[in-house]
């Protein structure tokens, strides 16, 4: 059983429709990223998940409890990590905790012991006993990932885990994500999609109510339409090397980008789909006297994606 499902959803707000019977299945273990622009209807289905919102019509099941009918079992099942991350930071991080784990009515016996096993899960042990309003942005992230976890829920949302942080907070908040993703299906709606890239299994992408691309990375980077897919650089003529690789089977179109180096130029190329003819590049380059001096692959990225799969038409 999946340990989220989602079926012909929709969702309006007086006459706009936000979301316009989306579907889709995560299942247990999974780490997914759910992405889409502002007003994507996005965070309208996170609403709907974490059962702070009802819908129009459509079925929505999460831990195998329906979200419309049962809301009080699946919040004891999910955790949630909201974008702002309210925090009460007048309180010590294990009294905090523990007004967390009274909320969701765990056994007073059960407490401290589920305390201790956040606190190590997110490396909170140093910090315990320290107010949190003297913690750092990472910290108090901890603090709101612990809080998430402290009725050990099956499904994790977490919404913008890694805004304001710097670099080394930010990978380590990422090794975290992955190390929960062994146990529990996490669900991670991000902007950064380059951590969303490194963190994820698969990716679901939503806009205007739709939604409009799903797979792992890997697949999704293949539905990148026109993508430079090599990039070289060769020192010699501009017109005689677009000559010669005009004349290569298997280019479509050359673009020349900024100047590597005196004396050469850059060239992105576009090539038919699954054909392989860096052999025949560099071949022709060299037997018509100009240096190749790199040639390398260029791979679509999850921006790219995004890009393409959410571009819209203004009104």
């Amino acid at each position: 059983m999946a340990a989220v499902r989602v079926k012909n959803l929709r969702k309006t707000y007086g006459s706009f429709e936000a979301l316009k019977g989306i579907s889709f299945e995560i299942e247990k273990g999974e780490i997914v990223g759910f992405l889409g622009p502002n007003g994507a209807g996005k965070t309208t289905t996170v609403k709907i998940l974490t059962c702070f919102m009802g819908a129009n019509e459509g079925e929505v099941t999460v831990a195998g409890h329906d979200c419309f009918s049962h809301p009080m079992e699946v919040r004891k099942r999910v955790g949630y990590l909201p974008e702002n991350n309210p925090l009460y930071t007048d309180m010590t991080v294990y009294a905090y905790l523990q007004y967390a784990a009274q909320l969701h009515d765990l056994p007073a016996d059960s407490i401290h012991g589920r305390i201790k096993l956040v606190a190590e899960e997110c490396g909170l042990v140093e910090k315990i006993n320290e107010l949190i309003s003297t913690l750092s942005k990472g910290y108090r992230q901890r603090v709101g990932l612990a809080a998430a976890m402290i009725h050990d829920p099956e499904v994790l949302i977490l919404d913008e885990p890694s805004v304001g942080l710097d670099p080394n907070q930010i990978i380590e908040i990422r090794q975290l994500i992955k190390k929960l993703g062994r146990e529990k299906t996490v669900i991670l709606c991000s902007h950064r999609l380059s951590e969303v890239e490194l963190t994820c299994n698969r990716v679901i992408i939503i806009d205007l109510g739709k939604i409009v691309a799903s797979g792992t990375p890997t697949q999704l980077r293949h539905l990148v339409e026109d993508h430079a897919n090599l990039r070289l650089t060769i020192r010699g003529e501009k017109e005689k090397a677009i000559e010669v690789l005009k004349g290569i089977s298997g280019i479509k179109r050359i673009e020349i980008n900024a100047v590597r180096e005196r004396g050469s130029k850059g060239y992105d190329i576009y090539t038919t789909k699954n054909r392989d003819i860096r052999s025949d590049i560099a071949k022709s380059v060299v037997a018509n006297g100009l240096e190749l001096l790199d040639m390398h692959k260029e791979m679509a990225t999850l921006e790219d994606v995004f890009s393409q799969v959410t571009t819209r038409v203004e009104s």
